[in-house]
C-alpha cells in the first residue's frame, strides 16, 4: 500500500471536523435545539400550563437529554479510551459510533410537530450525540502522531475553523434550501427543498436530522482514505482497562498541572456547553425568534468561530495556549454579564425605547463573540491536553479529558434550571454561567503552560 503523505493524513483529520460539526451546529444549538424547545413548550402549553411554565418545562427536558448523553460520554470515554490505546486501534470504535451518529440524527425526521413522541426524540438525540462525542475522543487522540509537538496549536485551531466552517456551509444550505418560515418558504423564497417537502408538517425543518446524516457519512470518506493506525498487537480486557483507568485516575494526583487542568476544564468546558446547548432555545424562548432569525444568529456565530479558531491557533502555536485560554474565559464572562443585564425594557438598568431592536442587535454581537471565543477555546484546550497527554497512551489521556468535560454535565443545565424556577426568568437562569467561568480561571493557575508530560 503507497504510503499517505502527512499533508493528506492531516486534511483527513480535519475533514472529521468538518463532517462532524454539523450535529453540534444544527442539531445542539441552531436548528433542531430550539425546533424541540418550541415543540415541547406547544405541548406542555396544551396541557394546561401557563406560557412561562410550559418553557421552563420545554427547557428541563431539553436540560435532561443533554445531562444523560453527556454523563454517558464522560463515564465511559475513558474506559473504551484506555482498551484502544492498548491495542492501537481507533478507527474500528470510530466507525461505531460513528454509525451511532448517522442513525440518532437520521430518526430526528420523525419528530412530531404536536409534540406527542418529545421522549422518543430526546431518545433519538441522545443516541446520536454519544455517538459524535465518542467518537470525537478517539479522533482527538490521533492528534499527537500526526505533527511534531510545535505543530499541534496551529493544527488543532486549523482543525476547529476548517470544521466551524462546514457547519457554517451546512446551516446555509439548511436555511436557504430547506427550513420553512411562518409563510411556507426558505429564507429566499424557495419551498421546501424545491417543492419536495411539505411545510405544513414542518418536513423542512424536520429533515435537519437525516440532512446531518448524509452529510456525516459523505465528508467521513477522506478521512477514512487517509487517517491510519498503528496497531500495536496486543489486545485487553474490560478489567484490564477498568485497572488502566484507576492507575490513570491515580496519576492525576501525582501530576498537579493535569489534575488542575482537568478540573479547570471541568468547569469552564460545562459551562461553555451551557452557552452552546442554550444560546439557541434562550433566542426561541425568551427572544421568540423564530428558526430562521436563530439560523441566521448561527451564521454570524459561525463565522467567527471558525475566524476566530484560526486566529487563536496561530497565536496558540506563537505564545501557548493558557494565555490564549484565559483570554477567551474573561471575553465570554463579560457576555454572559451582558445578557444577564439586559431585556427587552433596559440595558443595565437604563430604560431602551419601547420597540427597540437594541437587544437583538446585542445578543448578535453577543453571538460573535460566543462564537469566535468559544472556537479559539475549545482549539486551545486541546492543544493544552496535547501538552498534557501520555504520548503512549494518548487515547486515555483524552478519556481523562472527555470524563472531566462531562463528569459535570449535569451542573450548567441544572443550575440553569434551579436559577430559572427560582427567579421566574430564564434570562437571569444563565447567570450560573460565570461562576462555572470563573471556577475554571482560577484553577487555572495551578497548570504550567507546557504542561507537565516530563
Amino acid at each position: 500500500m503507497r504510503e499517505i503523505s502527512q499533508k493528506r493524513r492531516v486534511w483527513g483529520w480535519w475533514w472529521f471536523d468538518w463532517a462532524s460539526q454539523p450535529y453540534h451546529t444544527l442539531i445542539v444549538t441552531f436548528v433542531f435545539g430550539p425546533f424541540f424547545a418550541t415543540v415541547a413548550a406547544a405541548w406542555f402549553l396544551g396541557t394546561g400550563l401557563d406560557e412561562k411554565t410550559a418553557d421552563a418545562e420545554a427547557q428541563a427536558l431539553w436540560s435532561l437529554g443533554l445531562t444523560v448523553s453527556g454523563l454517558i460520554v464522560g463515564f465511559g470515554g475513558p474506559i473504551m479510551g484506555a482498551m484502544a490505546d492498548s491495542s492501537g486501534r481507533r478507527r474500528p470504535w470510530i466507525v461505531v459510533f460513528s454509525i451511532l451518529y448517522i442513525a440518532g440524527s437520521a430518526a430526528l425526521w420523525y419528530t412530531d410537530p404536536q409534540g406527542t413522541n418529545t421522549w422518543t426524540m430526546l431518545i433519538a438525540f441522545g443516541i446520536g450525540f454519544v455517538g459524535a462525542e465518542f467518537a470525537l475522543i478517539f479522533v482527538n487522540a490521533q492528534l499527537p502522531g500526526l505533527v511534531e509537538d510545535n505543530e499541534i496549536g496551529k493544527v488543532s485551531g486549523s482543525g476547529f475553523a476548517f470544521g466551524y466552517l462546514g457547519g457554517l456551509v451546512a446551516l446555509a444550505i439548511m436555511l436557504v434550501v430547506f427550513v420553512e418560515q411562518a409563510g411556507g418558504k426558505t429564507i429566499v423564497g424557495f419551498d421546501p427543498a424545491f417543492g419536495l417537502l411539505d411545510a405544513s408538517t414542518l418536513e423542512g425543518t424536520r429533515i435537519v436530522g437525516p440532512f446531518t446524516a448524509v452529510w456525516f457519512a459523505l465528508f467521513m470518506i477522506p478521512y477514512a482514505m487517509w487517517v491510519r493506525d498503528v496497531p500495536t498487537g496486543r489486545a485487553v480486557s474490560f478489567r484490564a482497562a477498568l485497572g488502566i483507568i484507576v492507575k490513570a485516575v491515580k496519576s492525576v494526583v501525582k501530576r498537579r498541572s493535569l489534575g488542575a487542568y482537568l478540573f479547570s476544564s471541568m468547569f469552564y468546558r460545562d459551562a461553555l456547553n451551557g452557552l452552546y446547548g442554550f444560546g439557541g432555545v434562550y433566542a426561541a424562548l425568551v427572544l421568540d425568534w423564530s428558526i430562521v432569525m436563530v439560523g441566521i444568529f448561527g451564521i454570524v456565530a459561525l463565522i467567527s468561530s471558525a475566524l476566530f479558531a484560526w486566529i487563536g491557533g496561530k497565536v496558540d502555536s506563537m505564545i501557548g495556549p493558557k494565555p490564549v485560554i484565559i483570554f477567551a474565559i474573561w471575553v465570554l464572562m463579560l457576555v454572559i454579564t451582558v445578557i444577564v443585564f439586559m431585556t427587552r425594557e433596559s440595558l443595565f438598568g437604563i430604560a431602551l425605547p419601547e420597540g427597540s431592536a437594541l437587544p437583538d442587535i446585542i445578543f448578535f454581537v453577543c453571538g460573535v463573540l460566543i462564537g469566535g471565543m468559544g472556537g479559539t477555546l475549545q482549539a486551545a484546550s486541546r492543544t493544552m491536553m496535547v501538552r498534557h497527554a501520555d504520548p503512549e497512551t494518548p487515547t486515555e489521556s483524552f478519556g481523562l479529558y472527555g470524563l472531566s468535560g462531562r463528569a459535570t454535565a449535569f451542573l450548567a443545565p441544572a443550575l440553569i434550571g434551579i436559577v430559572t424556577t427560582w427567579t421566574g426568568s430564564a434570562r437571569l437562569g444563565v447567570s450560573p454561567l460565570i461562576g462555572l467561568f470563573l471556577l475554571g480561571l482560577v484553577l487555572l493557575i495551578w497548570v504550567k503552560p507546557d504542561g507537565d508530560r516530563a
